[in-house]
């Protein structure tokens, strides 16, 4: 699923080589912890949000089909 959010965040910001995703794997949840460049956070968190609402009920999809949760958190 990392390969999923870094795939669908290099394609929204200006600065691809900047993403930078961290995974903390629990037992039944899994946090990503994503990064991204100056400037870029407006493109990855969306208009009113849209955008990282998304992203984040993808990889719920994706992570409920493997019976797991995954939380995806942005750092600044």
């Amino acid at each position: 699923m990392k390969e999923l959010i870094e795939f669908l965040t290099k394609a929204l910001v200006d600065q691809p080589e900047d993403v930078q995703i961290r995974e903390v794997a629990g037992e039944k949840t899994t946090v990503y912890e994503l990064r991204v460049g100056e400037g870029d956070l407006g493109k990855v968190i969306g208009k009113h949000g849209r955008t990282i609402r998304a992203i984040r009920t993808i990889l719920s999809a994706a992570a409920t089909k493997q019976n797991k949760r995954a939380v995806l958190e942005i750092i600044e």
